[in-house]
């Protein structure tokens, strides 16, 4: 590796494991409808055009399986009160998706998804610690332009793009960097707002400030058309933008290639 870069991309996938399709309430129609709405459409596809050559940490199921950008503790975890914690019971319409599993099958979700994932994660941001003494994660998301039900804060803003950020993995400057050229393309941005935070290794989290990360969302409205199909031209410019804020960074000296 010579980029002190990885991507995190939690929720690109659609795919729903066959041999777990029976554990949901939902009639075909229904569970397409739900991954349409919860799913952050070819964030993967963007990210990675937009940052070549940078590792990226992808989960490969469908954050309805289980949703590695939780904590895996309900207790901790903030949207396990509207049902959407690590192992959703509820979507997106606040409707029950699923019963929860039983603690061993629980167990297993975590084992066989959720903590691989975040191994991954771990390993990746040590070996670049190791090579370069520093570490930035671009955590990788899309929003709605509308709010759904679900949602803890319906009436923030719901700008071209959110910018989540944790107050000891964030720097200052990292952020009016990136906000700085996304306005200067002429797109609009909010900070934590309509989400907010940001993903780190538990390993390092509040320990280690080398490790920097920062969220970006995407508002869907920029490359989804109204049926959930790619805008090729409108997703063609967002990767634009991505690869001018990458470019920038780099002139600022924020990571290495």
């Amino acid at each position: 590796m010579t980029s002190c870069l990885v991507l995190h991309i939690p929720h690109a996938s659609t795919k729903i494991p066959a041999d777990l399709r029976g554990t949901f309430l939902l009639s075909d129609q229904e569970l397409q409808a739900e991954l349409d709405r919860i799913t952050d459409h070819a964030t993967d596809l963007i990210f990675q055009q937009a940052f070549p050559g940078v590792p990226a940490v992808v989960f490969p199921v469908s954050r309805l399986v289980v949703d590695p950008e939780r904590f895996c503790d309900d207790s901790e975890e903030p949207m396990s009160q509207v049902g959407m914690g690590v192992l959703y019971s509820h979507g997106t319409l606040r409707q029950l998706i699923r019963e929860q599993p039983s603690p061993p099958v629980r167990q297993q979700l975590l084992d066989q998804y959720y903590h691989p994932h975040h191994k991954k994660l771990t390993e990746t941001v040590d070996q670049i610690l190791e090579e370069q003494n520093r570490c930035l994660i671009i955590d990788g998301h899309s929003f709605p332009s509308t709010a759904l039900p679900y949602e803890i804060n319906p009436k923030a803003a719901r700008p071209d793009f959110c910018l989540g950020t944790d107050d000891f993995h964030t720097s200052p400057e990292l952020l009016e960097a990136i906000e700085a050229e996304l306005q200067r393309l002429g797109y609009s941005t909010a900070c934590n707002e309509p989400f907010s935070g940001t993903i780190v290794p538990l390993k390092h989290y509040r320990r280690d400030q080398r490790v920097e990360s920062l969220m970006i969302e995407i508002n869907r409205k920029l490359y989804l058309n109204e049926d959930y199909s790619v805008d090729s031209v409108g997703l063609q410019k967002v990767v634009t933008a991505l690869a001018s804020v990458r470019a920038n960074l780099a002139k600022k000296e924020f990571f290495a290639f």
